[in-house]
């Protein structure tokens, strides 16, 4: 399978699919973090997840010839390597453990989407955001100066916890006059853990 991987760079902001594409095989990120997101019936963009290296995208092309449902971004310069749908069917075929981590991968998206549906039906933004914050904290670790280690703008994290950008910078300005977060330039630091843990779940 290595010999059918094309490897190609691909830059902040540029798209690797776009909604309604058939990509025909699968993304393997290298180096770099893309960001998922689907465009909701009132027009709002909503990202379902941040994929890290190591993780494949595009699995569903794998089980299904349908076009994707789904918008992929890197959301910082990326290298990633595509390999096409017939050779890596090939390989489920062969391999039975292959084929369980795909399958494992895939449930591991399933659960993440019901999740969602279940953070934005049943909790307040101000929840989400706090959660949103933890996560990004527990998934990307703190960089030397104790910033949570990857950079989203302000229309990003608008876009996960689904608000306006104007009310996520609001909660996120609240947060800063508690001092359960602090700003260092566009980076955010989490001073207060315990605090954000309370305020996402309700408390």
């Amino acid at each position: 399978m290595s010999a059918c991987k094309t490897s190609k760079t691909v830059k902040k902001g540029e798209v690797l699919f776009e909604e309604g594409e058939h990509i025909n095989g699968v993304f393997c990120i290298k180096e770099g973090v893309c960001k998922v997101s689907k465009i909701s019936e009132n027009g709002r963009n909503q990202i379902i997840s941040l994929i890290q290296p190591g993780n494949l995208l595009g699995e569903r092309s794998l089980i299904s010839d349908e076009a994707s449902n789904l918008k992929a971004v890197a959301l910082n310069d990326m290298e990633v390597c595509f390999i096409p749908k017939d050779e890596i069917v090939k390989d489920l075929e062969k391999n039975s453990a292959f084929a369980m981590g795909v399958l494992k991968d895939m449930a591991k998206s399933l659960k993440s989407a019901d999740n969602l549906v279940v953070d934005m039906a049943q909790k307040t933004v101000k929840q989400r955001l706090a959660e949103t914050l933890l996560h990004l904290h527990s998934k990307f670790n703190t960089d030397n100066e104790g910033n949570i280690n990857i950079y989203l703008s302000r229309d990003d994290i608008a876009n996960i916890i689904g608000t306006a950008t104007e009310s996520a910078i609001r909660l996120l300005s609240d947060l800063k006059k508690k001092k359960i977060i602090e700003f260092k330039g566009k980076n955010i630091t989490i001073l207060n853990k315990d605090e954000l843990e309370k305020i996402a779940n309700g408390f």
